[in-house]
């Protein structure tokens, strides 16, 4: 068996590089756009750090760098607020050779939006060739922030004050609700995100439903401009139905509806330039990737030709090898079974730690990171070693002993070296009842929420370990049982609402049914136990 290793180590690093690429290959190479200029982008330039919730703004520089960078695929932006940043960016877009559609951000407060229509009005008179339209108001009656008298008297005010077509931006069923909006308008501005609607859609559907409720808004809306305000795709967070976020798919989208826009003769803005981490606070990670550029000014995919979906794959394969052979050495696995788990566990540590690198958006994120990624790397090692051993550790340790441990651990009564006995299970604990939160959460309060695939990678292996060894958790009281039952209740509960379209939380709650089945085994196992007869 010693000298078949190399080969069977060979053959496994075959596979990893395998599991990585296959997912990875180019694809939508023949998703062709028939403009290499988009239209126009929706422009907030805020950088990785800087947010409009901390009124942390970039500098005169910074925009016009990003500028220049849009210039290269689009023709103009769009803006949501004239009050932000100390910068002129009529000036800039004029600099950089780009049109702007000024935004005007009206909220609850008069005063505030006082401000904002000036600053608007003195912008778009002040760059008469550049300001090609004035978006007055976005969202404001999806908000309920404004009435619709109220936001009617606001861009009348605006529209008798500048000279070019002014807009109001919303959603459809809002534009049908209130028609009579659209008098005081020279254009309709709808956004169309179908992601985010309550019954999503996969790529192709999306678009279809684009074309159709353009063609309506056309028909209530005759001698109207009809624009599409918003549109896009994003690049990563939770699967909606069918509607599964990612690279490739942002792509297609961008491309088959840009070629639907050049059909049919839409006007257009997509969103968005540049990914916004701190959308990551109210829309969860799906929120923060809509960009066409990331965070840090890198263009995602290609206009035109093929997209990688994980373009830095051959990385994170090359370093599950690595993972998995330190495991393997340190641990001195021989046997066929234990090198197949160190590579699972390899695999699981790096796909853990390529996810949450692209995850960082604030630092409370950061901080669970810490905590997360150390962890999963010593629960590797520790299932590793006693996979190899082949010894469990004390059959003493139970979920109630760990319970018991943290609670006194938190209230300062035990020593950190208590943990060292029976450290496997300890963790496992953790890591169970972990999972049964974040289970429920999903379960409960699902929109923003994503399959946590990273945070929990190792435990899964681990467990898929465990049954296959038969090396189950110690069952006496209910302690030991009901994070177990927990997850595997919210995680069938997540199953049917998320649907049988959506594959991603399918896969996920299977895989949460796994990380469960050891401590329910042990369950069922104990209350198997042939029973004396008195």
């Amino acid at each position: 068996m010693r000298s078949a290793r190399p080969y069977v180590v060979f053959l496994l690093g075959l596979l990893t590089i395998a599991l990585w690429a296959i997912p990875n290959r180019p694809r939508a190479g023949g998703v062709a756009m028939p403009d290499a200029m988009l239209q126009s982008v929706s422009y907030a330039p805020f950088r990785a750090w800087q947010s409009p919730l901390t009124k942390t703004f970039p500098t005169g520089a910074e925009v016009e760098q990003d500028l220049r960078l849009i210039a290269r695929h689009a023709r103009g932006i769009r803006t949501y607020s004239s009050l932000e940043g100390d910068y002129d960016i009529g000036a800039l877009a004029k600099r950089a050779g780009l049109k702007v559609w000024i935004g005007i951000w009206l909220g609850g407060n008069p005063r505030d939006n006082a401000r904002e229509m000036a600053a608007g009005i003195r912008e778009a008179n002040a760059h008469p060739h550049t300001v090609t339209r004035v978006v007055v108001g976005n969202e404001v009656l999806l908000r309920r922030d404004l009435s619709p008298a109220a936001l009617i008297a606001d861009i009348d005010h605006v529209r008798a004050r500048v000279k070019q077509p002014v807009a109001y931006a919303d959603v459809p069923e809002f534009w049908f609700q209130f028609p009579q909006v659209a008098k005081h308008v020279d254009v309709v501005m709808i956004h169309l995100l179908p992601y985010w609607e309550n019954h999503p859609v996969g790529v192709d559907q999306a678009i279809r439903r684009i074309g159709r409720t353009i063609e309506q808004a056309r028909r209530r809306f005759p001698g109207k401009t009809i624009s599409v305000g918003e549109t896009g795709w994003p690049s990563r967070g939770r699967w909606r139905g069918d509607a599964a976020p990612g690279r490739v798919n942002e792509a297609v989208f961008l491309r088959k509806f840009v070629r639907l826009a050049d059909r049919d003769h839409v006007d257009y803005n997509i969103i968005e330039a540049f990914d916004q981490n701190w959308k990551y606070h109210d829309e969860g990670i799906a929120g923060a990737n809509w960009g066409i550029w990331t965070a840090g000014r890198r263009l995602k995919f290609p206009l035109s030709g093929p997209v990688v979906e994980m373009p830095e794959w051959p990385l994170y394969a090359g370093v599950s090898i690595l993972l998995s052979l330190g495991l393997i050495g340190l641990a001195r696995a021989r046997r066929v079974r234990d090198l197949v788990f160190g590579f699972a566990l390899g695999n699981a540590l790096a796909f853990a730690g390529a996810i949450t690198a692209h995850e960082l958006y604030d630092v409370s994120l950061m901080i669970c990171a810490a905590v997360n990624l150390p962890a999963q790397t010593l629960l590797a090692w520790l299932a590793m070693r006693r996979a190899v051993s082949g010894q469990a550790q004390p059959a003493s340790i139970s979920a109630g002993d760990s319970a018991d441990l943290l609670r006194w651990t938190l209230l300062g009564r035990a020593p950190i070296a208590a943990w060292r006995r029976g450290a496997f299970d300890h963790l496992w604990f953790l890591f169970l009842v972990s999972a049964a939160v974040m289970q429920a959460m999903l379960a409960l309060d699902p929109r923003y929420r994503d399959a946590p695939f990273a945070v929990l990678a190792v435990p899964v292996a681990a467990a898929a370990w465990r049954l296959l060894a038969l090396d189950l958790p110690v069952c006496r009281d209910w302690r030991d049982w009901l994070p177990s039952a927990a997850l595997a209740g919210f995680a069938l509960f997540s199953a049917g609402r998320a649907g049988p379209l959506n594959s991603e939380f399918l896969v996920w709650n299977a895989v949460a049914l796994v990380l469960a089945a050891p401590g329910l085994a042990a369950w069922i196992r104990r209350n198997a136990r042939p029973r004396l007869a008195p």
